[in-house]
């Protein structure tokens, strides 16, 4: 019956409610439920009979349908009481299309509670589109609270520069590091990616008054190979001071830093290096040299960095870093003392603290290995020698003040002993060929530039073997002085000028542990020309030649201006500074490379200049004119053009 289908259909909806209204009258229930046949009153198959007409329902807020699509558009008839192939799958307009068909809703009705359908449902998509969209925001708002990652928590307590070399390292927005943690398992933006690549042309040049008699002897070249024969005919080797010469060199530096969990953090770097000075990567084109270069063979990498750091807070007051392994530098400190280049081996602590907005201190100290005696030295002698181990031990303190908005001011105070580093005299000994070894050989720098001051290290008994003294004097040579400096720095920065900024370098070295006396009667080098009326007195001296005229300070003041870090493409800087640096003021093994040809005893100018064409290449300038301060006299230009790639 027409009650029971009526039940049945609405317990099968599926969209909001639909109420079909009853007819009032029997005799329409009657003719619609009657069988076809052309009775009176009985309509003839296929003739459509109008129930009892509703008002149509109309969502509230919304106008009634005022011109409502024909029915055979909305409601295209089947020809029967089957429902067509066709039909919607929404079960509602699927009920409503047969009401309408069956005549139980008039098409007006069928529209109204369609539209009001529609309006619900859409309401209902709008007020879940709104939810999911809110939801999304708060929690990205929450991933950017909470997701900070721990390099970056911990660089951002370091200084500007510290800041920029975090962004490289520690992975950053923009995805700059995404190739490589897809390209490496288990990488993710804690790995930080960093190096570049220098292209470099140098040009060395001499004016004429150098003295090319063979009074520059190259330390370095003596003490690395088999021990020079003082007594023989020939030159000991020799440092170019008349000859121009011209190279291009690379330098490569790959590296990578892992930020670890709980404040720890290592990394690993390896370069270039036609040898391993400790002072420079870069790579002579065509120099064959210990195996490799030359005639486009390969050339060798380095080991650079090798570290793992420590970093932990204490408030927001204080923090401190623990570093060990080979890491860069971590005092305050100019070129005068150390190459940019230097890496240092061992153990360090760096201190940091605030007082106020305007004053922080801090405070580093470090030990650090320089040389370490072989297990087997001599290796062949049964009776093994007393090792000689040297160390670098190290303390610094200093502050950064903020003088105003544009004004800030570093200054640091160090003290370095360098402790075995002077050379020792043996005790009296015969080497009978050039493959014997004395005990203090070891004493004897395992890399140097040049500049410092030598003394002999090996006191060889005159024999008959020898001709009394007059032959097989195999030699080497040691530091004459210790090193004790004792380091002013300070850097002043201004910003009043934006985008242009200026910054001003100073630092005084003074070595403390300098000893003229002792130094005068063993230095072999950095002596002053003998004048006549004191030949005699000179004939006694080592060399027979002048008194020592060597120097324990050293000094430099210098500027730069335009954008100090070269940030964008357009960026520029400029500087210039002046050098003085005493023969024995600091080691001349772990100073500026770039500087003279490297070392100390040095004064004079340097220019520099760099310009940015893009974020990541750029082009620089450098050129410097010095003179040695005591000795002999030489006079040099060097200029150098480079081009780099950094990322």
């Amino acid at each position: 019956m027409w009650s029971a289908a009526s039940g049945a259909a609405q317990s099968d909806l599926k969209g909001p409610a639909v109420v079909v209204p009853v007819p009032e009258k029997p005799g329409a229930v009657e003719a619609a439920a009657a069988p076809t046949g052309g009775e009176a009153g009985v309509p003839d198959p296929g003739e459509v009979v109008d129930p009892p007409r509703a008002e149509p329902v109309v969502p509230r807020g919304a106008e009634a349908p005022s011109d409502p699509p024909p029915v055979s558009q909305l409601f295209p008839a089947s020809g029967g009481e089957e429902a067509p192939p066709d039909m919607s799958q929404n079960v509602t307009i699927h009920l409503l299309k047969i009401f309408v068909q069956k005549g139980y809703l008039t098409q007006t009705e069928a529209m109204g509670l369609i539209r009001q359908a529609e309006n619900e449902a859409g309401a209902a998509r709008r007020a879940a589109q709104e939810k999911k969209a809110a939801e999304a925001a708060e929690e990205d708002e929450a991933m950017k609270v909470s997701y900070v990652p721990e390099s970056v928590r911990q660089q951002m307590r370091e200084e500007v520069r510290s800041q920029v070399m975090a962004d490289l390292r520690a992975g950053s927005p923009d995805g700059k590091n995404s190739a490589v943690a897809l390209a490496l398992p288990g990488m993710d933006s804690t790995f930080g990616l960093f190096g570049d690549i220098r292209l470099r042309y140098e040009l060395q040049q001499f004016p004429e008054g150098n003295d090319n008699t063979g009074a520059f002897p190259n330390f370095n070249s003596i003490n690395t190979g088999a021990p020079f024969d003082t007594a023989g005919l020939v030159f000991s080797p020799q440092r170019n001071v008349d000859e121009e010469r011209m190279r291009f060199r690379y330098r490569v530096r790959v590296g990578g830093e892992w930020q670890l969990a709980d404040g720890f953090s290592t990394g690993i770097k390896i370069a270039t290096g036609e040898n391993n000075s400790p002072v420079t990567t870069n790579q002579s084109v065509g120099l064959a040299n210990q195996g490799q270069g030359g005639n486009f063979s390969k050339y060798a990498l380095w080991l650079d960095r090798a570290f793992f750091k420590y970093h932990g807070d204490f408030g927001r007051a204080a923090s401190v870093d623990l570093l060990g392994g080979r890491f860069d530098s971590p005092f305050m400190a100019t070129p005068l003392i150390f190459d940019e280049d230097l890496g240092f081996d061992g153990l360090a602590i760096k201190l940091k603290g605030k007082w106020g907005s305007r004053v922080k201190p801090f405070f580093t100290a470090g030990a650090f290995p320089i040389f370490n005696t072989d297990l087997n030295f001599s290796s062949n002698q049964p009776a093994k020698f007393e090792s000689t181990d040297k160390y670098l031990f190290a303390v610094q303190g200093g502050a950064d003040l903020t003088l105003s908005d544009t004004i800030k001011l570093k200054l640091g105070v160090a003290y370095y002993n360098f402790d075995g580093v002077q050379g020792e005299l043996s005790e009296p000994f015969l080497p009978l060929s050039a493959s014997d070894a004395g005990p203090t050989d070891n004493t004897r720098p395992s890399f140097a530039q040049s500049g410092n001051t030598y003394k002999p290290l090996r006191q060889i008994i005159p024999d008959v073997t020898n001709n009394f003294g007059t032959s097989n004097q195999y030699q080497y040579f040691g530091l004459a002085s210790e090193f004790a400096p004792v380091v002013a720095s300070g850097k002043l920065e201004y910003s009043g000028f934006e985008p242009v900024q200026v910054a001003l370098t100073g630092e005084y070295i003074k070595n403390t542990a300098f000893n003229r006396a002792e130094i005068e009667s063993v230095a072999v080098n950095n002596r002053g020309p003998v004048p006549p009326k004191d030949a005699e007195a000179a004939a006694g001296t080592p060399g027979g030649i002048g008194v020592f005229d060597g120097d324990d300070t050293a000094w430099m003041v210098g500027i730069k201006f335009g954008q100090l870090a070269l940030m964008k493409r357009g960026d520029w800087t400029l500087g210039a500074e002046y050098r003085h640096l005493g023969s024995d003021a600091v080691v001349d093994g772990f100073i500026d490379s770039d500087f003279g040809s490297g070392g100390a005893n040095l004064k004079g100018f340097a220019f520099t200049g760099a310009y940015a064409l893009s974020k990541n290449a750029s082009l620089g300038v450098l050129w410097n004119s010095n003179e040695e301060i005591a000795g002999p006299p030489l006079k040099a230009d060097f200029l150098m053009f480079d081009f780099k790639i950094k990322f």
